[in-house]
């Protein structure tokens, strides 16, 4: 296993080091003292900051702070579930806002889960257990109605695996979640966005409420980014989410109801056999 520090700022460094998925980079933040931003092979996964874990600095993983604040009242505990681990920036930021929680974190990348523990490690008063395991294969051993929350974030080489984005996952994200639990996922689309539509579409067969939040330049379909999309089997806290999104330093917007199907466009659910691996992003995206 390759490993390079380079020079940084006082004590922080760079890290630099072979992973399963890739190469990872821990870049030191310049602004915030004992901040990291995550890199696969070039692409930004995850940001933390050690000393303020309740502090989320990309917008999609603010998106998802807004559906994890919602899930219960104000610092009640919950249960919830991460597919997909990168640093571990949300199941940080629920153990911070919401002490006593019980998280699962699942992340096929275990050399990614070694690097990250090793050089961010969790607090350990907080309540997350990690599994080296496909997000799938994982899911299958949770038990029913088990989760508060369960929050998808799962990307190889920047795109979904296939296998995460059908009929038939959903399904089991649903049995795994409690009546009334949420599931949050981190999709990313460009121009025409058929991916998203058909998300959106594939969780409408699963899921009876359903919201979308997004930048409205990536719903007119104007440029590659992320979208949130939440689904639940009870009404969704929409006027909140709205004001919490429009509210945010970089504001989105929340499709729901009506105006989501328009959205989806008569897209049509995704099943296992014809499931297929999100968009790559463009290269301009990550420069």
């Amino acid at each position: 296993m390759a490993r390079n520090r380079r020079g940084g700022r006082d004590a922080a460094e760079a890290v630099v080091e072979e992973v399963d998925g890739g190469l990872a980079e821990l870049m030191p933040d310049r602004d915030r003292p004992r901040a990291w931003t995550l890199l696969v092979d070039g692409a930004p996964q995850s940001h933390v900051d050690l000393d303020d874990p309740a502090y989320l600095d990309f917008e999609y993983q603010r998106r998802l702070g807004h559906v994890a604040d919602l899930v219960a009242p104000a610092g009640k505990p919950i249960h919830a579930l991460h597919l997909g681990g990168g640093a571990f920036t949300l199941a940080r930021y629920i153990a911070a806002t919401r002490p006593r929680s019980t998280q699962q974190v699942i992340e096929r990348d275990t050399a990614l889960i070694q690097l990250v523990r090793r050089e961010l490690p969790l607090d350990p008063q907080a309540r997350v257990r990690v599994r080296g395991a496909d997000a799938r294969e994982g899911l299958v051993k949770i038990a029913d109605g088990w989760a508060d929350l369960i929050i998808a974030d799962v990307f190889s080489g920047a795109r979904t695996p296939a296998h995460l984005t059908s009929t038939e996952f959903l399904t089991d994200v649903r049995r795994v979640l409690k009546p009334g639990g949420y599931y949050a996922a981190n999709l990313a689309d460009g121009p025409p966005l058929a991916h998203l539509r058909g998300q959106v579409a594939t969780a409408a067969a699963v899921f009876p409420e359903l919201a979308l939040i997004a930048d409205p330049a990536v719903l007119r379909g104007k440029r590659f980014g992320n979208a949130v999309l939440v689904g639940r089997d009870l009404p969704l806290p929409i006027a909140e989410l709205t004001r919490r999104s429009a509210g945010d330093s970089h504001p989105a917007r929340v499709e729901h109801g009506r105006a989501l199907a328009d959205f989806s466009g008569g897209a049509t659910a995704v099943t296992d056999a014809g499931a297929v691996a999100s968009p790559a992003p463009p290269p301009s995206v990550f420069r």
